[in-house]
């Protein structure tokens, strides 16, 4: 913290106008103390006691302590009309940044989804002014829910979708499921199969998964949405194995995202026995090239901390910033004035008795 004067004219000033009161005060008084001398009267006579000795000694003290008193409550004064500051200079959390979880919802990609959304109803509770939303593709995208900064509907979201996936591991798993249970994923899928032969489209998810984002255009990036306020960022947790034929490759997808400076990272949720498979690859080499994170299981981290590894690193990119702000601080400076003018108040009835 350091002490600066935000207004320090102004205690010229008041400094100024207190030398002029001052000095109009004295040439009064030494009037008044010339009128004194013409005077007959005296009370020299009557202050020839010890009592009276005592009494006037403990006036003048008064008076001289009562002066001294309203001396310091006007330097102050001044100094708080100069306004004293402090200039505090941190790192505070900027609180600006859109997360869009772009997920693939395809049938090897399910069981690693919901470790990804749980891993997000952690992190939430830690938010604080970051919007998320959520979209799932396959062959189509749908939105489950769009960014907002709404936790408690964030959270109602992910709950549903955690328990709608559950125990969704193996296709036997599937397959023994509850009609009840089975029917609540279908839901919860509804809109993401739209299309006949297909599964999977990974550059069409991310283009619509972009789409959430204020500032996404389709196609080329323009001036006006080429800078954005706040820090964007997707999170695309696939295993890239594509059927059909996509609009958008996944390297043309990254393309139109970094024209528009979204940061894709990629989470590889596929078994671990496909981390070397050339489409692993393919994914890790296109995400990298284009500034993003790749993060698989072989790191040695289970999806939950591959998230919170992904997550870290953003915040301390596009979070931490030095940032430098002055605020009034009168402080201790108003209580002085206070307390002196209550003292000086005191004073000055005691001398009127």
């Amino acid at each position: 913290m350091m002490l600066v004067w935000h207004w320090p004219w102004a205690a010229l000033a008041g400094v100024l106008v207190a030398v002029a009161i001052i000095v109009l005060a004295v040439v009064f008084a030494k009037r008044n103390a010339a009128a004194d001398d013409n005077a007959v009267f005296s009370l020299d006579d009557d202050l020839n006691t010890e009592h009276a000795s005592r009494l006037f000694r403990q006036w003048r003290a008064l008076n001289r302590l009562t002066v001294v008193l309203l001396a310091a409550a006007l330097a102050l004064a001044i100094a708080l009309v100069a306004r004293p500051s402090q200039v505090d200079t941190s790192d505070e959390r900027a609180s600006s940044r859109d997360i869009v979880l772009c997920l693939d919802v395809s049938g090897s990609t399910l069981p690693y989804d919901r470790e990804v959304i749980d891993t997000y109803l952690e992190l939430i509770k830690h938010f604080e002014g970051e919007r998320i939303g959520l979209s799932i593709f396959n062959s189509t995208s749908r939105t489950v829910f769009p960014l907002t900064d709404d936790y408690a509907l964030v959270t109602e979201q992910l709950t549903a979708a955690s328990k709608a996936l559950k125990g969704v591991e193996t296709q036997d798993d599937i397959d023994n499921m509850s009609d009840s249970d089975y029917q609540k994923i279908a839901d919860w899928l509804e809109g993401t199969q739209n299309r006949k032969d297909a599964t999977s489209l990974i550059g069409d998810g991310v283009v619509s998964c972009a789409a959430m984002l204020p500032g996404f255009a389709y196609g080329s990036a323009t001036q006006a949405n080429a800078e954005r306020q706040r820090a964007a960022s997707i999170v695309l947790a696939t295993d890239n194995v594509v059927s059909g034929k996509p609009t958008y490759s996944l390297s043309e997808a990254l393309d139109l995202t970094q024209q528009t400076k979204i940061t894709v990272d990629g989470l590889y949720s596929g078994p671990k026995s496909s981390e070397g498979d050339q489409t692993t690859l393919d994914m890790k080499s296109a995400i990298e090239s284009h500034g993003g994170v790749f993060l698989t299981q072989s790191d040695g981290q289970n999806v939950n901390e591959l998230v919170k590894d992904i997550q870290s690193r953003r915040d301390t990119e596009s979070q931490n910033k030095a940032k430098a702000s002055m605020s009034d601080a009168p402080g201790w400076w108003t209580l002085a004035v206070v307390v002196i003018v209550v003292v000086a108040i005191a004073c000055a009835w005691r001398l009127r008795r």
